[in-house]
């Protein structure tokens, strides 16, 4: 039989791991959810966008044709409607955003994240890979994204969910890293198809995963396996790069769909809910490098969450209620049903290694592949952790600039398709590029704090 948790345990992750960083902060975080009402089905509406820090196009690439459109388009499609969420999540992003924007952008930002609105989640530089990294990486990549978040943002900046939706399986170190960072929850999508068929049967897809036993239940952190992996469910996605059909919902219109666009939607919630322990059930609304159009995206969504009210439909005698929401809301939103009904969710204690989606389709070659790679990185971390000291020793400025180039370099190189060596070729040798550059200045820093 599976080991269970008795909710308390559950209870303590919220009230313990969440650490304020201001008493006076403004109204954030769980504070700013929207109310999960326990008479209903909720159904939490998760806007995001999955930026690879480099994959198929470079770091650079990514952001001047994708990423830089899709924070600026969802900034001016959050001021519109108090009611919309984003999520955003690699820092190596934001930074290179933040620094081109005026001064009245940067405050509309600051004020969208301090009611709620543009929620940062994982924090990190990069969406880390949880495989080929050392712990050294793995916290160094945090400690940079989550400073430079807390000193541009503020307090209500500060993530409480690890968010690693892509990476090809997930450690227990990560969860036990996690929980000591003081994250509440961690989603991911990528386990192996037997766990998941398994867990979706059982209903254990919301789970207590338990990243150390040394360290016992204060390693203890809430973990969703997300439905449908981190893509809106088909036929959903409103992007500029997606043919999904709109809703339409003017009735004088040849090409009217709204009721029936509505009753596609409640079939996959109803499948989807039929899965999970609570009246509570995450949708993510994304993909990779959506939102780049985001007023459209919204403008359907807005018609979507409607349209459950103008159609109202139910799932086991229970109204379905639509709303926009974060990872955190959902999170608080379960803790909230278990304490409740006093329900008791499984402990895991191992890994989601290795990851197979087939039969004979095991996720292993990233662990060895591109060798040269994973040993530059390697000596990229020897002097990095040389510098620090030597800066620390020499009572150097935290923000020597040498030093954070190669911070920020190693930071992007943890990314789930850098260390891994997944991306393609000309992606490897700006990788390289950018490490060697950063090298160069964290030894002209090096020989600056000796001299």
């Amino acid at each position: 039989m599976s080991l269970l948790v008795f909710l308390f345990c559950f209870s303590l992750l919220l009230g313990v791991n969440t650490k304020p960083y201001d008493e006076d902060a403004p109204s954030c975080g769980y504070d700013a959810c929207p109310v999960a009402d326990p008479s209903v089905l909720n159904v939490h509406l998760v806007p995001h966008s999955h930026d690879d820090v480099g994959w198929l196009k470079t770091v650079d690439q990514y952001y001047f044709q994708d990423v830089q459109n899709v924070i600026s388009s969802v900034i001016v499609a959050l001021k519109l409607n108090p009611e919309r969420r984003f999520v955003q999540v690699e820092t190596a992003f934001f930074k290179k955003w933040w620094e081109q924007q005026k001064d009245s952008i940067k405050q509309d930002v600051i004020n969208l994240v301090n009611n709620g609105q543009f929620e940062i989640i994982n924090g990190g530089w990069s969406m880390n890979d949880e495989a080929a990294v050392l712990y050294q990486f793995t916290i160094d990549q945090y400690t940079i994204g989550l400073r430079y978040l807390e000193d541009t943002l503020g307090a209500c900046s500060r993530p409480r969910v690890c968010w690693q939706i892509d990476p090809f399986g997930h450690s227990r170190e990560q969860a036990s890293i996690s929980a000591q960072l003081g994250f509440d929850s961690i989603f991911f999508g990528r386990l192996d198809y037997r766990d998941k068929i398994n867990r979706l049967g059982k209903k254990t897809g919301d789970l207590i995963w338990r990243g150390s036993s040394n360290l016992g239940n204060s390693s203890d952190i809430f973990t969703s396996v997300l439905y449908n992996q981190y893509s809106a469910p088909p036929g959903f996605c409103f992007d500029i790069v997606c043919d999904d059909d709109p809703i339409i919902d003017d009735e004088e219109s040849p090409d009217y769909n709204y009721q029936k666009r509505v009753e596609n939607f409640a079939s996959f919630v109803k499948e989807q809910a039929s899965k999970y322990p609570t009246n509570n059930i995450i949708v993510v609304m994304g993909d990779d490098f959506r939102y780049q159009a985001a007023l459209n995206s919204y403008i359907n969504t807005d018609r979507l969450i409607k349209g459950f009210e103008l159609f109202p439909q139910t799932f086991q005698g229970k109204p379905i209620k639509l709303l926009y929401s974060t990872p955190s809301c959902y999170t608080k939103a379960v803790n909230d049903y278990v304490t409740a009904n006093d329900y008791k969710l499984e402990i895991k204690t191992d890994d989601f290694f290795p990851l197979s989606d087939g039969p004979v389709n095991y996720w292993g070659g990233f662990l060895t592949s591109r060798p040269a790679s994973k040993r530059f990185i390697r000596e990229g971390n020897n002097l990095l952790q040389v510098a620090k000291q030597l800066a620390a020793v020499g009572q150097e400025s935290y923000d020597n600039p040498g030093l954070n180039s190669l911070k920020e370099a190693m930071g992007v190189m943890q990314h789930h398709d850098a260390i891994t060596g997944t991306e393609l070729m000309d992606v490897a040798h700006d990788y390289h590029r950018l490490l060697y550059k950063s090298l160069s200045s964290a030894n002209d820093a090096v020989d600056l704090i000796l001299s």
